[in-house]
C-alpha cells in the first residue's frame, strides 16, 4: 500500500519527558528511512548529537536526515525556519519514508500543523499523529514538568519566543493536540499512580485518545510510525477475538493487528464515521489502506492515527490484492480485538 506522500510524525512534551530517548528508539528500530528536524533551545544541538550517534543511517547520510533548528521554540519561527528546513527535506522525498519532527517542550503545537497544511508542503505530505510524551513520575508528584527551574531559564533567556503561555496552559494544549499520548518512566509509578496519572492526562486532554504506558523509549515503532510496506498486508487473525486486560500490568501493552478486508459499496463518508466511532470502544491506534469507490479511478487511501483521519485519491503501484468492482482493504492496530467483526456488523 504505497503512496507519494510523506507521513510527518510531530512528537511533543515538556523537557525531560524522554522525547529524544524515543526518537533514539525509532531510528534504531523502525528499519525505516527517516529524517529528523529537531527544534531546541541555544546554539548548542545537544539533541542532535544523540540522534546522530545511534546508528540509523549511513555517516554520509546523517547531516542530510537530521536538521537542527536552534533558533528558539519552533511554533514562534515557523516562517523562517520551519517551512525552509522542510522544503528542502521535500527535494529528498524520495529518498527517505517519514519525517519526525521533535518539537522543544515550549511549542505550541498547533502553529506547527498548521504550517503543515501550508501549500507549499500539504501536498507533499500528510500528518501522520501528534505524540505527547508526558513524565508520568512529574505529573504523579502534582507537576506536568519535572524540572521546573530550567523550563523557566528557557522562558527567561530565549528571545525569539513570541508567546508567554503558562506551564499548565501550553500542557493542555499539548494534550489537546494529541493523537496518542505515552506516559513516560511509567515503571516508577505503581498500579495505582499509574492510573491516577491516567485519569488527569484525560480530564485535562481528549477523553478518547489513546494512553499508554512507556518505560525507557522503548515501544512497538509501528505504533508511533505506522505500518511499514512489509507490515501492510499481515493478518494475525488468530488474536482478531482476544480481550487484553491492561490493567493487571500498566508497563505492558499488547497491540493487536486485524486485516479488514471487504468487497462492497462503501461511501466515504459513511467510512469514516464508521471508523471514527470505533476507536474509543476499540483503542484503535492506527489504521491504514485503501477503499476503492464505485465510479472513481483511482482508490482512496486512508491513514488515522487515533481519530485523526486522513484520505486522498492516489494510485497505487503494488501488486496487493484489488477488488472487481468496490471495496477495501484495511491493516488495523489496536489494544482491543474484534475490530473486524464490529466494522463488519455497522453495515
Amino acid at each position: 500500500m504505497s503512496d507519494s506522500r510523506l507521513p510527518v510524525t510531530v512528537i511533543t512534551g515538556f523537557l525531560g519527558s524522554g522525547k529524544t530517548t524515543l526518537l533514539r528508539h525509532l531510528l534504531s528500530e523502525a528499519h525505516q528511512r527517516l529524517a529528523v528536524v529537531v527544534n531546541e533551545f541555544g546554539t548548542v544541538g545537544l539533541d542532535g548529537d544523540l540522534l546522530k550517534t545511534c546508528g540509523f543511517c549511513p555517516d554520509d547520510e546523517v547531516d542530510e536526515r537530521i536538521v537542527e533548528l536552534n533558533n528558539g521554540c519552533l511554533c514562534c519561527t515557523v516562517q523562517e525556519d520551519f517551512l525552509p528546513a522542510m522544503e528542502a527535506l521535500l527535494l529528498r522525498s524520495n529518498q527517505v519514508d517519514g519525517i519526525i519532527i521533535e518539537t522543544s517542550g515550549l511549542a505550541l503545537p498547533k502553529p506547527l500543523l498548521q504550517a503543515l497544511n501550508w501549500p507549499a508542503i500539504r501536498s507533499k505530505v500528510f500528518i501522520n499523529g501528534v505524540v505527547t510524551l508526558v513524565d508520568g513520575y512529574a505529573l504523579s508528584n502534582g507537576s506536568p514538568v519535572g524540572d521546573l527551574k530550567s523550563i523557566n531559564e528557557q522562558i527567561t533567556n530565549d528571545n525569539s519566543i513570541d508567546h508567554l503561555t503558562p506551564i499548565n496552559e501550553l500542557f493542555r494544549d499539548q494534550l489537546i493536540s494529541a493523537d496518542l499520548v505515552l506516559i513516560s518512566r511509567s515503571d516508577l509509578l505503581s498500579a495505582k499512580s499509574f492510573s491516577l496519572v491516567r485519569d488527569e492526562v484525560k480530564k485535562q486532554g481528549n477523553s478518547i485518545t489513546n494512553i499508554l504506558p512507556i518505560s525507557n523509549g522503548k515501544i512497538e515503532p509501528s505504533v508511533i510510525l505506522g505500518l511499514c510496506k512489509e507490515q501492510n498486508n499481515i493478518s494475525r487473525s488468530d488474536q482478531n477475538d482476544h480481550d487484553h486486560d491492561h490493567d493487571h500490568d500498566h508497563d505492558h501493552v499488547d497491540v493487536i493487528s486485524e486485516h479488514l478486508r471487504f468487497e462492497f459499496p462503501i461511501d466515504k463518508d459513511l467510512l469514516k464515521e464508521i471508523l471514527v466511532k470505533l476507536v474509543p470502544e476499540y483503542q484503535i491506534l492506527r489504521i491504514k489502506g485503501r477503499c476503492w469507490i464505485d465510479g472513481k479511478a483511482l482508490p482512496l487511501q486512508i491513514q488515522m492515527v487515533g481519530s485523526r483521519f486522513n484520505s486522498w485519491f492516489e494510485s497505487s503501484n503494488d501488486d496487493s490484492w484489488k477488488p472487481s468492482k468496490a471495496g477495501i482493504d484495511l491493516v488495523s492496530l489496536s489494544l482491543k480485538g474484534g475490530v473486524k467483526k464490529a466494522f463488519e456488523s455497522s453495515f
